[in-house]
């Protein structure tokens, strides 16, 4: 069958996906009794998909990317334009738009300096975890390799990011990882360790990692690398006190802190990068995601000055950063990502998502008025969850059947959310909002409505 005559028979679209494609993060055993799920439109938060029902996306592409909404013609132009002229060069050159992204994106960063391109969240955290590797090498002689991640946060889904990452059921069966990586305690203050519980809770967090560093020893540990808000592992917003702490421990001991904001960068949390929701001044940041709305693929792993200058060694042969990404040399993602954020400052998206980030907030907070299943609302911008529990005095999670049922009810009503599902055990509990910044008032009342009518359907 041609390719055309596919297009216009949706059945064989179907079956075509289900014969072929081999999905992220699905059982594909479903598949022999209900079709794929196959998304053909999108435009604004609205999305259709192959049987031409129509959603409300409130959850930007399904993994928090596409950020400025579907169909922006400016910036399909701009790549079409960009990738006729000048599509690729590997990344030992420069092109125009990635010089033109770069100095527009240290702008958005002050303390930062250098843009190494890639093309995907695992990709950029790798470079991080090999620049940190290297420098091990060149300036501490091998010492000062390890690196510490938090339990719940993710990173990837390459060996190295999962070595990094603190979601148990994702890392199941995948072992062994590689040595040297080194959890820290999570900083859930609704799930707080019971010891640490108290006005202080957040300092008393920041202060498990120092102990989990004089464990290790100081002079082993090069890096730090944290979510600024953990994600995937149930949107949770850090405590108060607790990222202050943090960056007072990262100099004391001379270590690196990476901040992870594939999920939150690019306004999501209503500054350009969650970090600066908190005052800290990171040593390398990585992202992905909404750099450029999906519209190409780009991601960025960001330096200081200070990381980069101990590259420039030109007495030792090896002592340049030895790493290639073959398509952070294509020119379609900083060309997609020079419109995204001219998108995002034309139209304020940035104070939008605060704004409508107040108002989620305060919907889901009168939503656990209503229903006792919600024990916890947090968030921070147009990123936010609801952790839900059988029991508000003891705080036990609902399971995660129930939780999905819920979501499965709120999609049935025209609206996709997410939740934590198949990562931490006993704890896929929280649903999760991240619809893109042109939200408005309108869409995030809809989509609190859907979940008021979803928890009454399931739980009565």
């Amino acid at each position: 069958m041609d390719t055309h005559s596919l297009s216009n028979d949706p059945r064989a679209v179907i079956e075509a996906d289900r014969a072929h494609v081999w999905h992220h993060l699905v059982q594909h055993k479903q598949f022999e009794r209900i079709d794929p799920r196959i998304m053909v439109e999108g435009k604004g938060l609205r999305i259709w998909d192959i049987a031409g029902r129509e959603f409300l996306d409130a959850v930007s592409g399904g993994v928090w990317t596409v950020n400025v909404g579907y169909g922006r013609e400016r910036i399909a132009n701009a790549v079409r334009d960009q990738i006729l002229k000048m599509n690729f060069w590997g990344g030992a050159f420069g092109t125009v738009p990635s010089a033109q992204f770069a100095e527009r994106l240290i702008e958005k960063m002050p303390g930062m300096a250098r843009v190494y391109y890639a093309n995907s969240g695992s990709e950029a955290n790798e470079k991080a975890f090999k620049m940190v590797r290297q420098i091990a090498h060149k300036v501490h002689g091998g010492k000062k390799r390890k690196i510490l991640y938090r339990d719940r946060d993710y990173h990837g889904g390459t060996i190295a990011t999962m070595s990094a990452g603190g979601q148990q059921e994702r890392n199941a069966m995948y072992g062994p990882f590689v040595p040297e990586f080194v959890m820290v305690p999570h900083c859930s203050e609704y799930q707080a360790q019971k010891e640490l519980a108290g006005d202080n809770y957040g300092e008393l967090a920041a202060l498990e990692i120092e102990k989990v560093i004089l464990r290790e020893g100081p002079d082993t540990i090069g890096a730090l690398c944290l979510e600024p808000i953990t994600a995937g592992g149930g949107a949770i917003t850090p405590p108060k006190g607790y990222w202050e702490k943090v960056q007072e421990i990262c100099k004391k001991y001379d270590i690196l802190l990476h901040i992870d904001e594939v999920v939150c960068g690019m306004g999501r949390t209503g500054k350009w990068f969650g970090y600066q929701q908190y005052g800290i001044q990171p040593d390398i940041v990585t992202m992905a995601k909404g750099v450029a709305s999906g519209y190409a693929a780009i991601s960025c792993c960001v330096t200081t000055e200070a990381v980069f200058e101990q590259f420039k060694d030109e007495t030792d042969i090896l002592g340049y950063f030895r790493d290639i990404s073959t398509f952070g040399g294509c020119t379609a993602g900083p060309a997609a990502a020079l419109e995204n954020m001219a998108i995002l400052e034309e139209e304020d998206l940035l104070g939008n998502s605060e704004r409508m980030g107040e108002r989620l907030m305060g919907n889901l907070n009168a939503l656990a008025d209503k229903h006792a299943a919600i024990g916890c609302v947090r968030g921070k911008g147009l990123f936010g969850g609801a952790e839900l529990v059988k029991d508000r005095a003891t705080r036990e999670p609902l399971d995660e059947k129930t939780c999905a049922a819920i979501v499965g009810e709120v999609n049935k009503q025209g609206v996709i959310i997410g939740m934590t599902n198949r990562s931490i055990p006993g704890a896929n509990n929280t649903l999760l909002f991240a619809p893109p910044l042109i939200a408005k008032a309108s869409d995030i009342d809809e989509i609190t409505a859907a979940v008021d009518n979803a928890l009454k359907t399931v739980l009565g």
